[in-house]
Parts: structure tokens; C-alpha cells; sequence
């Protein structure tokens, strides 16, 4: 059941994927598919809300969704016949598939759509809760944002997070909310009759200009002026957040358990990079949107103020992705030890740079990095996942990365060169961890009659060059039998292949050091030119 559904997903439509017949084959003609089919519509959609508490308790004491533990590996089931998530309303690939331009990267997911500064911004809704309030508003033009300010003794840490996170994330293949970092002053800000606030007993009132002013007391203010991350609200009709297991049952597009979608999986080491350990569900978002006439759900991640050292209403804790909320291991530790033991993470340094918080390179170890809880997603990742999310953080060079930190506006030069150098640090850890876990074979091709492929561990010199063994085999695509071409083990192509008939297959299984790691790469004979149709990897 797992292979129809990807099948329906990547590239069959919907209504055909339980008519698939046994020995339909294993590659199709349209694979590899890169986009998803057209989306079924979706007339009406539940509003669901999800209790943080229920969460936290349900993914820390009774994990749902199926997990890969003292089973046989689950594979991602949302990928295509390469091994790559296709286009849709999960994801789309960007950086990762093919090189953006500075000027890209930095503009993110923004479209323009900034709030206007030649008139006033009207308060709508107000968070007046916890140390850093927010406000609900609507510019001149009639556009509606939620702004977001830092806390009072870590002024620009939040808002450069949020706008530096949102662009990365973004970049990295991820629907994301737009978000634009402003600098206001109050006379901006405009009351109406409907906006209200509730007062410490809980009765609700018209807003008074004076509980604006008691609001802003707990924001930062720099030249009179107060800086903010205005987030431009999400078009469509609100659903509420996804979950990093099983599937949306008002949604008949989510058909793949999140647990096994490679783009959650992948979202780990993403995470890791950055530093994103408040990647709970709550901070994920469907929208039910609009597109050419067509209603279907988008899934969103949002809300990236607690990364790269920040915690949003405050510094990050030194022990925030080392460990869980809710680890009984390091709490016997501490027990039995009488508090003497000092874990790793205790002793990392933190320069004194407040609009940071607690980033770091030095002790960073990407496959120890912790959530606040478990993800269903995270758990189920493979060295196939990890190497996907690796191999896409590796293309951003350090000029890519300095140009989006850049976006986060920090007054304190060295603040800027802080973050740019630990994801500088901490983007190669993760190359040499995960390209480590497979033989990390990437750009697979034909050219001048020759098998060519670029090994990614030797490319960011994180292995000395190695030798590489091919062995090629005729593949009956119906059958799935495949059958040794003798004395074929070079890099030139078969005389098998070059002569083939139209739609037949051959595959190239790749070895160098490792005898368990190896990757086959399957090609096919379409007209006069040989094409790469499928991507397997062992370990």
C-alpha cells in the first residue's frame, strides 16, 4: 500500500492509484516525476486546534505514527524515482535543485508586500501576554500583519531570527509566511472602536491609548523608534497546524504518513543547522488557499524567532538542542552524581553579543541535536534522508549564507559575523556526518559515452579521493529481474546500452570503500539519447 501511494502522489493521478496492476513495472514513462499531480479540490476543511501540552505528553510517553524501530527500514514514500521530493504543497525545490542567485537568496519568501509607511496602522487584535507582546495590524493599503518585537535585554535577537530563519527555511524548499523587519514609532499605531484587551481579571474592553503605551514600555527602543518583524498573514482560510505523523483526513491530497514525507525527515538536519529546536507542531500552519480556481491545503512552517540563539522572549537555555524537555537519562546522571557531572553542552563558550542570545559552533554535533520533544519524522529519518537534507546545505556557499544573515539588520557588526561564522562551521559538520553515512554520489550522468557522478565528501575535502568500481546490468523493467552484462565493470558505457531499443533499461550499481555502500543508478533508452530514470542507494 506504502508504493501505491507514493505512486499516486509523484505521478499518477489520484483516482487511478488502486488500479495499478501487479508487474505494472517499476518505472513508468513519465519518471521521474518533478512536480506532484494537480491537487483533488478540497471544498471545506476543519479549523484544528492542537493543545501544546497534548502534544508535548503524547510524542514524549506514547509516540504515534510508525516508527522504524526493530523493523525492517521504512523509505521515505513521498519521493521520486531519483530519491528528490517533487514540487507541491509540502515543498518546492529551490537552492537545492538549481543554484539561486544572491540577490534570490536574500529576497526569500518575499513578494513585496511590506507593510506601507506613508500612513497609520490600525490595531486589530493585541497579544498583550508574556514578556514580548504582539499586535494585529492593517497598513494603508489594507494588508494585515502580526508584528513581533524582542525582548527588552535582547533588542534585534528575535526579529533578525525570524527574518533570517524564514528566508533559510525558504530557500531550503519550504512554504513559509512572509516576513519584513520595520522600524515604526508610535504615532503609527492607530486605535479603533473594535479594538479591545482583556484586563488582569479577565473582562474584555475597548483599548485605550495608554494600554498601547504600557504594552510598548516591555520593547526595545533604539532613536525613538521601535523595530518589529511585521508577518504578512498567510492568504487562505486557516486549518491550524499539521502534525509529524499520520495524515490530514479532510485533506484527500495527504495521502503520505507525514512520518515518512523526506522533507519532515529531512527537516532534522535542517534544524540542527539552525539551531530550530521549538520546531513543534504548533508552529507549523495549513491554509486552505486558492489557486486558478482551484481550493486545495498548503502546509507551512512559521514562527522561527527561537533559532540561532535565541528563544524569543529570551536568551536560549545552554541546555535548549542538547536535550530534551523531559529526559529521565541525563536527570539520573545529575542524580547519581550528586550535580558533579558537567554534561558537554554546560561547557560550550558564548560570546557577550545580547542581539545573539546562545549560538555556537564549537561542541555543535549535528546527529545529537534535540527538539524540545520528539518528532515522529525526526525518529524515522535514514541515511538517505540525511543525506538529501546535508547535500542541500552544503550548496549554500559562505558568501550565500553571510548575503541572508545580512537580512537580520544587526547594528553590532560583530553580531553579524558571529552568526555567519558558527553556520559556516556548523553547515560542515553536517556535510562531514552525513555524506559519511553513504557513498554520497551526486550529479549522475551520461557524457562522451561515459558513466560521470561527483562524490561529495571528496568535493568539500572531507575524504581523500578513492577509488570507484561499476558493475552494469541489463534491468527488465516489468519483471524487476536484472542480469550481470560480463566483463562490463568500467566507467564507458555498455555496448548493450549504446545499442539498445527505445525504453530499455540498464543499471550502473557504484562501489568504493565500503562493500555495503553502493549506489545504482538506473538509465533508459528514449530516442537516441540515454537518460537517468532512478536513483537507489544502500548502506
Amino acid at each position: 500500500m506504502a508504493q501505491v501511494q507514493q505512486r499516486v502522489l509523484i505521478g499518477l493521478a489520484v483516482l487511478l492509484a488502486v488500479a495499478i496492476p501487479a508487474g505494472a513495472g517499476k518505472f513508468r514513462s513519465d519518471d521521474p516525476i518533478r512536480k506532484e499531480p494537480k491537487p483533488i479540490p478540497v471544498k471545506k476543511a476543519k479549523f484544528r486546534k492542537l493543545s501544546d501540552y497534548y502534544d508535548f505528553f503524547l510524542n514524549t510517553f506514547a509516540p504515534p505514527g510508525e516508527n522504524q524501530a526493530g523493523g525492517k527500514p521504512i523509505p521515505a514514500q513521498n519521493v521520486n524515482t531519483l530519491g528528490e521530493v517533487p514540487d507541491g504543497a509540502w515543498y518546492v525545490n529551490r537552492h537545492g535543485s538549481s543554484l539561486m542567485s544572491l540577490e534570490e537568496l536574500a529576497r526569500g519568501p518575499e513578494t513585496g508586500k511590506e507593510p506601507a509607511m506613508n500612513g497609520p496602522w490600525k490595531l486589530l487584535k493585541v497579544k498583550a501576554e508574556g514578556i514580548t507582546p504582539g499586535f494585529k495590524i492593517e497598513d494603508a493599503s489594507g494588508k494585515q500583519y502580526w508584528l513581533k518585537f524582542d525582548p527588552l535585554a535582547n533588542p534585534e535577537m528575535a526579529t533578525a531570527a525570524d527574518v533570517i530563519g524564514a528566508t533559510f527555511f525558504h530557500t531550503l524548499g519550504y512554504h513559509v509566511p512572509e516576513y519584513y523587519l520595520v522600524r515604526f514609532e508610535r504615532s503609527q499605531l492607530e486605535l479603533t472602536p473594535k479594538t479591545t484587551v482583556t484586563d488582569p481579571l479577565g473582562k474584555k474592553r475597548a483599548m485605550r491609548e495608554r494600554d498601547v503605551d504600557e504594552i510598548l514600555l516591555d520593547v526595545p527602543r533604539q532613536s525613538g523608534k521601535y523595530r518589529a518583524v511585521a508577518s504578512y498573514i498567510v492568504p487562505g482560510e486557516e486549518l491550524g497546524p499539521f502534525r509529524y505523523h499520520g495524515t490530514r483526513k479532510d485533506d484527500p491530497n495527504d495521502i503520505v504518513p507525514h512520518e515518512h514525507r523526506r522533507e519532515l525527515r529531512g527537516l532534522f538536519v535542517f534544524s540542527a543547522w539552525l539551531g530550530h529546536d521549538d520546531s513543534r507542531a504548533i508552529n507549523t500552519y495549513d491554509s486552505l488557499v486558492e489557486e486558478n480556481g482551484l481550493r486545495y491545503i498548503r502546509h507551512y512552517l512559521m514562527d522561527f524567532g527561537s533559532i540561532l540563539g535565541s528563544a524569543s522572549t529570551k536568551a536560549n537555555s545552554a541546555r535548549s538542542g542538547h536535550e530534551y524537555l523531559f529526559a529521565v537519562k541525563p536527570s539520573l546522571v545529575q542524580f547519581f552524581t550528586l550535580g558533579l557531572y558537567v554534561p558537554r553542552w554546560a561547557r560550550a563558550h558564548y560570546p557577550d553579543l545580547p542581539s545573539v542570545g546562545r549560538c555556537e559552533y564549537e561542541i555543535f554535533d549535528p546527529e545529537q541535536f534535540k527538539p524540545e520533544y520528539r518528532h515522529p519524522a525526526f525518529e524515522n529519518r535514514l541515511p538517505d534522508d540525511t543525506f538529501w537534507a546535508a547535500r542541500q546545505v552544503m550548496r549554500f556557499t559562505d558568501e550565500q549564507i553571510h548575503a541572508i544573515v545580512k537580512k537580520g539588520r544587526y547594528s553590532d557588526p560583530k553580531a553579524e559575523d558571529w552568526i555567519t561564522t558558527c553556520l559556516i562551521k556548523r553547515r560542515d559538520k553536517i556535510g562531514r556526518m552525513y555524506f559519511a553515512r553513504v557513498l554520497p554520489l551526486d550529479g549522475i550522468q551520461i557524457r562522451d559515452g561515459r558513466l560521470e557522478f561527483e562524490d561529495l565528501a571528496v568535493k568539500y575535502g572531507f575524504h581523500p579521493p578513492r577509488q570507484y568500481s561499476v558493475r552494469w546490468a541489463r534491468f527488465d523493467n516489468d519483471t524487476g529481474q536484472s542480469t550481470p552484462l560480463p566483463r562490463q565493470t568500467g566507467f564507458a558505457l555498455p555496448p548493450e546500452l549504446l545499442g539498445a531499443a527505445p525504453a530499455e533499461y540498464y543499471i550502473a550499481e557504484i562501489h568504493a570503500d565500503d562493500p555495503k555502500e553502493a549506489v545504482s543508478a538506473y538509465f533508459r533508452k528514449r530516442d537516441e539519447h540515454i537518460e537517468l530514470v532512478g536513483v537507489e542507494r544502500t548502506w
